[in-house]
């Protein structure tokens, strides 16, 4: 098949090796000339997936018409905080009848729409299928196993895209609730940043279990009230994109919040930062849209002050450890 990958950072870098490991034709858009040909001549994506040679049959671009011409497949891989324009950039060249799946992660800033939704809007499409789950690019490109979920609420198309993606090192669910596939997806990065303040404090393994353990209570919490399934936040894209998160030393929004922890300024660590934290961004929005559903989320609230009114770490802690004591459930 051919297959176009709209974004050229390291997780799209790394399904366009997948693909093209299992003899499909795989070319890769990248919005910046210089950027694509330092890749096309290094056969190497430097900037976002250092170490992994790139085979010289991966196609780059940075023209959408020569990228997603004659596609049949199409995968939107740009960050959240770029993806609508990335979107309007391939407005009426989405060929007729090409899958169209979404690999990323987060919230509109503007709209509050899930990704899914901002694309279907933007590019006039009737289905779209998203795929998320724990899966660090820098493994996915090395060959580690992984299981992600695909999710749609068509589920024939579910199912195309599990087909498409499975290999012997790489399995796919399925899931007809991209809802709760993409809340899950999104609001792990934002308990991800908490978990990594406390580490960059000092604090030990009990503070982490309890960080995870209560952050996958808000998810669920969050993602029930906006029309979730309950059953999704127990798998792959709720529970293990978590884990995988928040423990992980890939995970950047793990590593932005322990450098909040050890006392840097927000505007440092983002400047200093090559590729997109999406926890950060998307902490304003959730944290915004539990207040207009009456949500309680006080961890994305206080990841939010830490982010955006200059809390700092070690007075978060007391905000989240004396608050009104309730039940577990």
């Amino acid at each position: 098949m051919k297959i176009t990958i709209i974004g050229d950072g390291g997780w799209g870098t790394a399904i366009g090796l997948l693909l093209h490991s299992y003899g499909h034709s795989v070319t890769l858009w990248g919005p910046f000339q210089a950027v694509i040909d330092e890749i096309r001549r290094e056969r190497e994506n430097t900037r976002f997936l250092p170490g992994i040679p790139l085979p010289e049959t991966l196609r780059w671009t940075s023209d959408p018409g020569e990228a997603i011409a004659g596609a049949d497949v199409v995968v939107l891989a740009s960050p959240s905080k770029f993806y609508a324009d990335v979107c309007r950039a391939f407005v009426g060249l989405i060929p007729p009848g090409a899958m169209v799946v979404s690999l990323t992660k987060g919230l509109c800033e503007k709209t509050h729409c899930r990704m899914s939704e901002l694309a279907c809007e933007i590019l006039g499409l009737d289905a779209i299928a998203v795929l998320s789950g724990p899966s660090h690019a820098e493994e996915v490109a090395r060959q580690i196993p992984t299981a992600v979920v695909a999710a749609s609420e068509d589920e024939e198309l579910a199912k195309r895209v599990q087909q498409l993606f499975s290999g012997s090192l790489f399995r796919v669910y399925t899931s007809t609730d991209p809802l709760g596939v993409e809340i899950g997806g999104a609001v792990k990065n934002v308990v991800a940043i908490a978990v990594g303040a406390s580490d960059g404090l000092g604090f030990g393994d009990n503070t982490r279990a309890a960080l995870i353990t209560r952050g996958l209570a808000e998810i669920t919490r969050f993602g029930l009230a906006l029309g979730a399934k309950p059953a999704t936040f127990s798998g792959l894209s709720g529970v293990g994109d978590l884990i995988v998160t928040c423990t992980s030393r890939h995970s950047r929004n793990h590593s932005v919040g322990e450098r909040l922890g050890k006392g840097e300024a927000i505007e440092a660590i983002l400047g200093s930062m090559k590729m997109v934290a999406e926890g950060v961004w998307n902490a304003k929005v959730i944290h915004t849209l539990g207040r207009t559903h009456g949500v309680s989320l006080p961890i994305t609230d206080v990841v939010y002050s830490l982010c955006y009114e200059g809390l700092a770490a070690r007075d978060a802690v007391g905000s989240l450890m004396t608050r009104e004591m309730r039940t577990e459930q």
